[in-house]
């Protein structure tokens, strides 16, 4: 049987969008000079990587000088976390994340609780919504770096962004609130100035842009210390030869997402609630694991009692349908979700869990083909575990 074709793992990573994809193309051709050369070839090149800049930038509200572009989430979140504790940790030896971040956070936070410093690591609430109370009352002279990401990856809670930045900016002015919204960029609204943000991470691969390019908002006028030394390209915090093509294709995929950004994720999160809506009446034991309504519009989280995620995926796969268990960073690792585990979900339904992520490409009818599929494989499943 030829089963259609129905990609609903988003959050993992999108494909890219054609018109993207052809500005890839046709800026490798042209722009192939080095940006730092003195030629004019090398001059273009520059000035297509400044429109780049200035283009992300303005989806920020911010200053194109305060644009970094990287390799991706991971290498951002890295330039700032490293970038800002090895500037400041003259002020002190405390940081501060929560226990549900992504690993490219997590494993940096843990690599300077090995060196000594003083790690928190913020509950959160069944909902994945972080402690604000436990912030203010860890935020002191010692904390230099608050890192949370705006939304969470495996099950699509949106943290309270202004009441974070206000609380850090009204406990410690001096220290550094990093953000990672790799995965709430472009999906809900970010207002840097209004949630005192200084460094803000993103990836082009979530939003149909190319894979390996990423970006990193760097606060005008923020010293934070590189960790790689070269010829001092990207304000000498990126040193290398820059991407131009990625680059300019990833600003190319932001300006597209912002371009009809309120009537997509309208229509995104509309997808979602009903897939959630069908899944609830026509299964048994099905959990809800994402707040819909204070989540980003394109992620749905649900476990399945009994079952096991991976194989719902495959059996997924099967039909047609891709899905993921959860981060795709973290999803061949051996080990239930740290998030899971930190939103307590019950035993018997943590390692049923699946995560259904949507983009502007999907449409009504891919949706109810899916959500056909998997409450058939669900059901189908459940036989064996009664």
């Amino acid at each position: 049987m030829t089963y259609k074709e129905v990609y609903l793992d988003n959050s993992s990573t999108t494909f890219m969008d054609p018109k993207v994809l052809d500005t890839y193309y046709e800026t490798m051709k042209k722009y192939y000079g080095n940006p730092s050369s003195l030629h004019q070839l090398g001059v273009e090149s520059e000035k297509k990587l400044k429109e780049a800049k200035s283009i992300v930038a303005n989806t920020l509200k911010a200053k194109p000088q305060e644009i970094l572009f990287t390799s991706g989430g991971t290498e951002s979140n890295n330039i700032a976390i490293h970038g800002t504790i090895n500037a400041f940790r003259n002020r002190g030896n405390k940081i501060i994340t929560t226990k549900i971040e992504h690993p490219s956070v997590l494993e940096i936070f843990k690599y300077y609780e090995s060196l000594g410093f003083e790690v928190i690591y913020l509950d959160v609430d069944e909902s994945g919504v972080v402690n604000l109370e436990q912030l203010k009352t860890e935020l002191n002279r010692e904390t230099i770096l608050v890192s949370i990401m705006v939304v969470n990856n495996e099950i699509g809670t949106e943290q309270p962004l202004w009441e974070i930045g206000q609380q850090i900016k009204a406990n410690n002015p001096l220290c550094i609130f990093h953000v990672d919204a790799v995965q709430g960029y472009g999906k809900i609204d970010i207002d840097l100035l209004a949630s005192n943000i200084s460094l803000l991470s993103l990836s082009s691969h979530k939003l149909h842009g190319p894979k390996g390019v990423g970006a990193l908002y760097v606060k005008d006028k923020l010293k934070i210390a590189p960790i790689m030394l070269g010829g001092g390209q990207q304000i000498g915090l990126r040193s290398g030869t820059e991407n131009v093509p990625g680059f300019y294709a990833m600003a190319k995929a932001c300006e597209k997402i912002f371009a009809n950004n309120k009537q997509d994720t309208t229509k995104i999160s509309k997808l979602r609630n009903y897939v959630w809506d069908k899944i609830k009446g026509s299964t048994k034991d099905a959990l809800l694991l994402t707040p819909l309504d204070y989540s980003a519009p394109h992620i749905l989280n649900t476990a399945f009692r009994g079952l096991k995620g991976e194989v719902l995926v495959h059996a997924l796969e099967s039909k047609g349908v891709f899905v993921s268990t959860g981060s795709a960073c973290s999803s061949k690792q051996q080990g239930t979700s740290h998030v899971l585990k930190a939103i307590d979900v019950p035993k018997e339904y943590i390692e049923g869990a699946i995560r259904i992520s949507f983009s502007r490409y999907n449409n009504e009818d891919d949706v109810c083909y899916a959500v056909e599929k998997i409450i058939e494989a669900v059901n189908e499943l459940s036989l064996f575990m009664a």
